[in-house]
C-alpha cells in the first residue's frame, strides 16, 4: 500500500471551495483515518473489481435509435457501447441520457408521432446531437479504481467501459455501483475509519440545497425537462404538503419504451408511478441522525445510487448519492474535487 501522505495525482479544478480545501488540509494533518479508502482505491486495479461473468450488450451505430432502446429494456441495462463498422472501433455510449434527450427535444403531443425516435438511427443522432458523442471516455483494467472515481466524477458519467488496450474489446462497464459494492465486499479486511460513526448532517456529505424535485401532479414532460435542465438522475416526487411519496429516476423513463407509453408524455407523475411495471418499494430513505457507516451500509445492501434524506415529517432536505460519497471519502482526501456538487 503507498505512503499516506503523497503528491495528489491530478491537477486540481480552480473552482472548488476555499473552504474544503482548507477543512482538508486540516483533516488530513491531524487523522490518519482520512487515507484509508483512498489509498484502498490506489491499491486495486479496475479488473479487481469486475465480476467474473456480467451482461454486455454492444450496438453497430446503424440500429435504429428505437430498437436500441428497446433492446436496452429487454436486457435489463442502462447503456451500451457503440461500434462503429466504417471506423472499426467504439465511438460512444448509447445511455438512458439520450432516449430523455431525444423525448424532450422533439415531444410534441400524445397525437403526434415521434418521427426521430420512430425512424433515426443512432449514427443519425450523434450526429444532431453533438454534446453526447464527443469522444469516448474509458479506462484500462490495469488502471487504479483511484483513476476510475476521478474519470467518472471529473466527466460527470455514471458509465465507465473498461477496454482491453491490446484487442480493443470492450470487458466491463464500470459504475459507482460497483465501486461502492467492491469496497463493502472488502470492508472487513481493511481498518474502519473513526469518521463513519458520525452522523451525516455533521460531514455534510450529500446535497443540502436547490435539491430538484418534482410535484405528483407535473406532468413527465415536467419531469423530462428537469432531468434536461438541472442534469439530475432522480427525482423525489412529492405531494402539496411536500413530503416525499415516491422517487422517479432516468431508468423509469426507459420503462416508458417497454409500455409503450413515450406519446404519452402529459401523464402526470401520479399516473406514471402507479405504471411502472416492476413492483417499487417506498423510497428509500436517511435522516439527518443517521451515521455515515449506516448510509452507506443502505446504499450498499439496497444496490441504489441514492437515498432521500429527509426530516422527521418526510420533507425532503437532501440527497446522498454514490458521487457524494466516492467524492468525500476518496478523491477530497487527494484534494480533488472531480466536480460532484451537483444533484447526482
Amino acid at each position: 500500500m503507498e505512503p499516506l501522505a503523497e503528491v495528489p495525482l491530478f491537477e486540481m479544478d480552480q473552482d472548488g471551495e476555499e473552504e474544503q480545501r482548507v477543512l482538508s488540509t486540516k483533516s488530513r494533518g491531524t487523522d490518519p483515518d482520512t487515507f484509508i479508502y483512498m489509498n484502498f482505491m490506489k491499491s486495486h486495479c479496475c479488473y479487481d473489481a469486475m465480476p467474473t461473468s456480467s451482461k454486455l450488450v454492444i450496438f453497430d451505430t446503424t440500429l435504429q435509435v428505437k430498437k436500441a432502446f428497446f433492446a436496452l429494456v429487454a436486457n435489463g441495462v442502462r447503456a451500451a457501447p457503440l461500434w462503429d463498422n466504417k471506423l472499426k472501433c467504439f465511438v460512444g455510449m448509447l445511455t438512458i441520457t439520450d432516449f430523455i434527450n431525444i423525448l424532450h427535444r422533439y415531444y410534441k403531443s400524445p397525437l403526434v408521432q415521434i418521427y426521430e425516435l420512430e425512424e433515426h438511427k443512432i449514427e443519425t443522432w450523434r450526429e444532431i446531437y453533438l454534446q453526447c458523442s464527443n469522444r469516448l471516455i474509458s479506462i484500462t483494467p490495469d488502471c487504479s479504481l483511484f483513476d476510475a472515481i476521478y474519470s467518472l466524477l471529473k466527466n460527470k458519467i455514471h458509465r465507465l467501459p473498461v477496454i482491453d488496450p491490446a484487442s480493443g474489446n470492450v470487458l466491463h462497464i464500470l459504475t459507482h455501483k460497483r465501486i461502492l459494492k467492491f469496497l463493502h465486499i472488502f470492508r472487513s479486511k481493511i481498518p474502519k475509519p473513526r469518521f463513519l460513526q458520525k452522523r451525516i448532517n455533521e460531514v455534510a456529505i450529500g446535497t443540502f440545497k436547490q435539491i430538484a424535485t418534482v410535484q405528483e401532479s407535473a406532468s413527465v414532460f415536467d419531469a423530462l425537462t428537469i432531468f434536461v435542465e438541472r442534469r439530475v438522475s432522480a427525482l423525489p416526487v412529492v405531494n402539496e404538503q411536500g413530503k416525499v411519496v415516491a422517487l422517479y429516476s432516468r431508468f423509469d423513463v426507459i420503462n416508458l419504451a417497454a409500455q409503450k407509453n413515450y406519446n404519452n408524455l402529459n401523464m402526470t407523475m401520479r399516473e406514471a408511478i402507479s405504471s411502472r411495471a416492476c413492483c417499487m418499494e417506498g423510497v428509500l430513505k436517511c435522516y439527518p441522525h443517521e451515521t455515515l457507516e449506516t448510509i452507506i451500509d443502505r446504499i450498499a445492501k439496497a444496490e441504489v445510487h441514492r437515498l432521500v434524506l429527509v426530516d422527521a415529517d418526510d420533507v425532503v432536505r437532501g440527497i446522498v448519492s454514490l458521487s457524494d460519497l466516492l467524492q468525500a471519502l476518496v478523491l477530497t482526501p487527494a484534494d480533488i474535487y472531480g466536480g460532484s456538487c451537483r444533484q447526482d
